[in-house]
């Protein structure tokens, strides 16, 4: 007796490729050739007329454009509402006559994938791509090469970054202002002049973009500064973002740096070769937690600081931070640790290693309120755990810690950059700020 289910199955897939045929049919019936408008591949000559206007008739159909594989040239190109540009991976390449290449302000439902986009002999500083007040904006497949500003540009926009190479931009790679509801995914950005993946806001509004799973490497600092250039993923009064999963190596300065951002999240990133800090949070931020890192190479681990900018507030655990430099050659006022926090926070279940300084500080003179320094484990420091005790400094815990290896002290206080005690276990009732319990220290 045949079964019943079987039956059942077959004709759902029969009803299945019915709608599938159908739906491609349609497709293929709104689709734009590019060539009914004489875009021509391998031409010498600029073709921004035509591909504008094949553009505009694709978007009024409803229906995608599509290319025949090979080289056009163009520039200045508008995108309107429902415009889809589609071409087989790595096959239609459009080198830029102008920046930006493509461009849209106030259009929705965009979608650019599989194609090549080059600006390499592009001057100025306008990005390749510019989207301005657009949503559900979707970036697949494409490769952007080279040009004056950054690869993307997006302002007050929302969609996905999706499977992006990009490469060889002077500014960064993709740079999100303002954004809501953005996804940037598994892309690969290398060789850019100030910045990987920027996403910035204006310390108000809620952002939410979830950056992750991204390869970022060889970013400069062109254009100067102390931080403000040369990181791989930059957050800059944005709130609510999320930087997980990445892997972020040889960046000049910071592979991922919070500035003034509320409520962010940086979990499982590994964070290679860093010129700075690997992982910073400063200035005015509230709520970082940084959690499940592997730092490996920086001239300080991690950092958690600017008290006195009313940086405050974060949650930094099981991460595993090794092999920093004696100096910072980007920034050198930077000073050796591993990691570092001042106010409000909670170092614990960490693993530090190979520090020609301070393994885990807690506080730089008066600016230390209530952080908890618990259960990890430090190992071949100059100094394992330092807690500050100058005057005006507020209160710490140690407790639980591993201190092994400590080439000056295992558990010190310090007031600034003096060493008050190089025993804080023993000294303990001389500093009732801070509450010392089982460490073990040898």
């Amino acid at each position: 007796m045949r079964d019943p289910l079987t039956r059942r199955h077959v004709l759902a897939g029969l009803a299945a490729f019915t709608a599938s045929a159908s739906t491609l049919s349609a497709t293929a019936s709104d689709a734009v050739d590019g060539a009914e408008f004489g875009l021509v591949p391998e031409s010498a000559s600029d073709q921004s007329a035509a591909l504008q206007a094949a553009i505009d008739a694709a978007a009024a159909r409803g229906g995608p454009l599509q290319l025949a594989s090979g080289r056009y040239s163009a520039g200045g190109l508008q995108l309107r509402h429902n415009t889809t540009i589609s071409g087989l991976r790595g096959g239609v390449v459009i080198e830029a006559t102008s920046a930006p290449l493509f461009s849209a302000a106030a259009q929705n439902d965009i979608v650019l994938e599989n194609l090549v986009l080059r600006g390499s002999n592009l001057g100025g500083d306008a990005p390749l791509l510019s989207f301005t007040a657009c949503e559900r904006l979707h970036l697949s497949g494409l490769r952007l090469e080279g040009g004056g500003g950054s690869g993307v540009n997006l302002e007050s926009s929302g969609g996905r970054l999706t499977n992006l190479d990009i490469s060889d931009f002077e500014h960064a790679g993709i740079f999100a202002h303002l954004s809501h509801d953005l996804i940037i995914r598994d892309c690969r950005i290398t060789r850019c002049g100030n910045g990987g993946i920027l996403v910035w806001g204006d310390g108000e509004a809620h952002d939410g973009t979830i950056v992750t799973a991204n390869q970022i490497s060889d970013i400069d600092w062109r254009g100067g500064g102390n931080g403000q250039n040369g990181n791989g993923i930059n957050v800059y009064k944005a709130n609510g973002v999320m930087v997980t999963n990445n892997v972020i190596r040889n960046c000049a300065f910071t592979a991922v740096r919070l500035n003034a951002s509320n409520d962010t999240h940086v979990i499982g990133n590994s964070c290679l070769d860093s010129g700075e800090v690997a992982i910073f949070s400063e200035f005015g931020f509230s709520g970082s937690v940084i959690a499940d890192n592997i730092v490996d190479g920086a001239a300080q681990g991690i950092s958690m600081t600017n008290f006195d900018s009313n940086g405050r507030l974060a949650a930094c655990s099981g991460n595993i931070v090794r092999n920093i430099t004696p100096r910072s050659l980007v920034n050198p006022d930077t000073t050796p640790a591993g990691i570092f926090a001042e106010a409000d926070a909670v170092i614990t279940g960490n693993v530090v290693e190979a520090v020609p300084g301070l393994g885990i500080g807690a506080g730089w003179g008066p600016y230390l309120r209530d952080v908890v320094i618990s259960g990890n484990v430090v190992r071949d420091c100059e100094v394992g755990i330092g807690v500050s005790v100058a005057e005006g400094a507020g209160k710490a815990v140690v407790s639980g810690n591993r201190v092994a290896e400590a080439r000056r002290a295992g558990i010190a206080a310090f007031a600034w950059d003096e060493m008050m005690s190089e025993d804080l276990q023993r000294d303990a009732e001389q500093f009732p700020t801070v509450t010392i319990t089982g460490n073990s220290v040898n």
